[in-house]
């Protein structure tokens, strides 16, 4: 089976943290600052978390070989036997 390739505009645009989510950049930064508030603009200097089902679709369609950081962060979540005795 051939390799997958990652979509070098989704790699420019995304990045996933250690934990498995999807970061992006937040829109309507770019130019006609004028009119937008100076709260718009002060929020849009951060980078934001996306949404469970739209960074499904990232990582699903753009980028295939982020996932493992995803899957690795899910196991190390879920709850063992011997730390719900603990608890």
């Amino acid at each position: 089976m051939p390799k997958m390739k990652t979509h070098s505009g989704a790699k420019k645009r995304f990045s996933v943290t250690r934990t498995g989510k999807v970061q992006s950049r937040a829109a309507a930064k770019r130019h006609r600052l004028t009119s937008k508030s100076k709260r718009m603009k002060r929020e849009g200097r951060s980078t934001l978390i996306l949404l469970d089902m739209n960074a499904k679709t990232i990582l699903d369609n753009f980028l295939p070989y982020q996932q493992k950081k995803r899957r690795n962060n899910r196991k190390r979540q879920r709850p063992t036997i011997a730390n719900k005795e603990a608890a």
